[in-house]
């Protein structure tokens, strides 16, 4: 068909259906609707917006009730266009009134899809499965789906035996959307209700719910594929360069995924354990499928790829058990008795709350200095999250006030001056 007969036709088809006097009585009905209900909408809206202010609601539930008096606006033009049908149509004025009825049953269906979808939380899944849904619905009201999934599948190409057309893709695209939506659902589900699950230590928990998150989502996956009609077998034949391109684009990123399971399975890294890597001092707040979260004492996240805790060095505080020894080095005068200062400081390194009773700390004396004896003393803490240097300082404060006690000085360097006159 020539492109001029196809514009003749939809000329023809204009001035048939559209340039028509009953059609602009109909687009007057609808504009007068809408003009009023947005004027309505406008006017109550921050009355309404006051109203859910001051409910005491949790947030999902204000939530909906913001994303209901969205709702407001297509309520309001379907009364006004429901009104002006009546007093147009064949009971009133006479008019044929088939579109403004058929823009009044697209309305309710926006409406009752926009109700049922906010049990959906995510807010983009949600806005896109009502435009789809809006989108098939609107077609079936105005008669036009069934052409129109005609039209789509008419359109593709074959591949052997199959045949790939836009309805097949579309068809694909949707439903491998919603059952990726169901999938990542059900694994958050199941994460909340591992987290309850006092049995199973924090790696169990994590490691069982990386597995079903990835099973869910390949099952998604595979049932979306299939149920589109694309035959999986066909997919071989591209197997061999897309494989090895995929193998060397995402190696890092299967590294890193393979990493953090075997972390999980020897149990040699897990949630809240205090680590040290690279200088680096913190604890695991969260093991991802791509990487560790590592927050500091000054509350900075270090994002760690899986895989370094596998090829480098990390020094694991808490691994086995969650006690810690600290040690702190000190001097005193020649003239103090080292038998004193020993008991004296074991005495004061129990002073502060962090400091465990068993093992009890101990203290040595290392080293005839040149100008003091030096002592170390070494004591445990079991919440090394809590920070170190806190504690460092607790333990020196104690040991200033118990020599300031017992007359005990700290030598400090002197230093002389001879000026020679020439």
């Amino acid at each position: 068909m020539k492109f001029v007969d196809i514009q003749k036709q939809l000329i023809d088809w204009f001035i048939t259906n559209v340039w028509t006097y009953n059609f602009g009585v109909q687009v007057i009905i609808l504009t007068t609707s809408f003009m009023m209900a947005l004027i309505i909408k406008n006017l109550i809206k921050p009355h309404l917006n006051d109203l859910i202010n001051k409910l005491s609601v949790p947030f999902r539930i204000s939530e909906i009730l913001y994303s209901c008096l969205r709702l407001t606006f297509p309520l309001l033009a379907m009364l006004f266009i429901f009104i002006g049908t009546k007093i147009a149509g064949p009971d009133g004025l006479g008019f044929p009134v088939s579109f403004s009825t058929a823009v009044i049953k697209l309305l309710l269906a926006w409406v009752f899809i926009r109700l049922i979808a906010q049990f959906i939380e995510q807010r983009f899944a949600r806005n896109i499965i009502a435009f789809s849904v809006l989108g098939l619905v609107a077609l079936s009201i105005f008669g036009i789906l069934d052409q129109t999934m005609t039209t789509l599948d008419a359109i593709g190409f074959n591949i052997g035996e199959f045949r790939l057309s836009a309805l097949s893709v579309a068809k694909g695209v949707f439903g491998i959307f919603i059952l990726m939506y169901a999938a990542l659902f059900i694994a958050n589900i199941t994460d909340r209700r591992l987290a309850t699950v006092r049995s199973l230590n924090p790696s169990s928990r994590v490691l069982i719910s990386k597995i079903a998150r990835v099973f869910l989502v390949v099952t998604a996956l595979l049932i979306g594929v299939t149920s589109a009609g694309i035959d999986l077998s066909l997919f071989a034949v591209f197997s061999g360069a897309v494989g090895l391109g995929i193998g060397f684009g995402l190696q890092k990123v299967i590294s890193n995924l393979f990493s953090g399971m075997l972390l999980l399975m020897d149990q040699s890294i897990k949630p809240g354990d205090i680590i040290e890597m690279d200088g680096t001092f913190g604890w695991v707040n969260h093991m991802g499928a791509r990487y560790t979260e590592l927050v500091t004492r000054d509350n900075k996240s270090y994002l760690v790829p899986n895989e370094e805790f596998i090829t480098q060095q990390v020094i694991n505080w808490s691994h086995g058990n969650t006690l810690v020894r600290v040690e702190t080095s000190f001097g005193v005068h020649y003239n103090s008795n080292p038998h004193d200062v020993k008991r004296m400081a074991i005495e004061a390194a129990g002073k502060p709350d962090r400091v465990v009773d068993s093992p009890a700390p101990v203290c040595h004396l290392v080293e005839f200095g040149d100008s003091s004896l030096n002592f170390v003393l070494r004591y445990w803490i079991k919440d090394a999250e809590k920070g170190l240097t806190n504690t460092k300082g607790d333990v020196m404060l104690s040991l200033w006030d118990i020599f300031k006690e017992n007359g005990i000085e700290i030598p400090y360097p002197h230093r002389e001056v001879f000026v020679h006159k020439s």
